[in-house]
């Protein structure tokens, strides 16, 4: 994804709504795409990172990888038990969907190799197949991993309490409300979303 995609969409996205203009004045420029790391280990780090906070996460996501022995691959985590995984700080049902992870791609089942050439759907719909893999996994994954401009996280908390402080809302819209709310943002809801979550931010 090119520097001038992400500037024209932003600069596109403030025209079209003085509340995004402001935001964009603001706020720090959208990033989006993680560099370093490959599409399994991305994952990975998706998964370790549900429902925790970010340094307890990245505590468990450290001991994990050196678990591992430095190397978040499919045949690292399938070589390991259990118990070594889960003694890096993983629950069980984590663990489980990590090795649910690793069996699927190593099986062809999840196609991560050929993953970037799917549309968006079709990405949900290919992660959605792992254990513990849910919609705003794959979301997350499609807007930091693949870098896609179009992606609109409505159940996402963060967006949706953006959302209300910049537009002024008595309470969170419901993910229908959102959805709706979303239209006038396309093709660059993903920007969107991403000024949303720095609304949360003091400035």
């Amino acid at each position: 994804m090119a520097k001038l995609t992400i500037a024209h969409a932003t600069a596109e996205l403030a025209r079209v709504d003085p509340i995004m203009r402001s935001l964009v004045e603001r706020k720090p420029a959208a990033r989006f795409r993680r560099r370093g790391r490959d599409h399994f280990s991305s994952l990975v780090h998706a998964i370790v990172y549900q429902q925790l906070a970010g340094r307890a996460a990245e505590t468990i996501h450290g001991r994990l990888v050196d678990a591992l022995g430095g190397e978040v691959s499919v045949e690292a985590v399938l070589r390991r038990r259990s118990a070594t995984l889960r003694k890096a700080g993983l629950s069980a049902a984590k663990e489980a969907s990590i090795r649910d992870l690793a069996k699927k791609v190593g099986a062809g089942v999840v196609r991560l190799d050929s993953i970037a050439r799917l549309g968006d759907e079709a990405v949900v719909e290919e992660l959605v197949q792992v254990r513990g893999i849910g919609r705003w996994t794959a979301e997350m994954f499609l807007i930091f991993q693949l870098g896609r401009l179009d992606v609109w996280p409505v159940s996402d908390f963060g967006v949706r309490k953006g959302y209300m402080l910049a537009y002024g809302g008595d309470a969170m819209p419901s993910t229908r409300e959102l959805e709706e709310a979303g239209e006038r943002f396309r093709p660059f809801r993903s920007l969107a979303a991403w000024y949303c979550w720095r609304a949360t931010e003091q400035d």
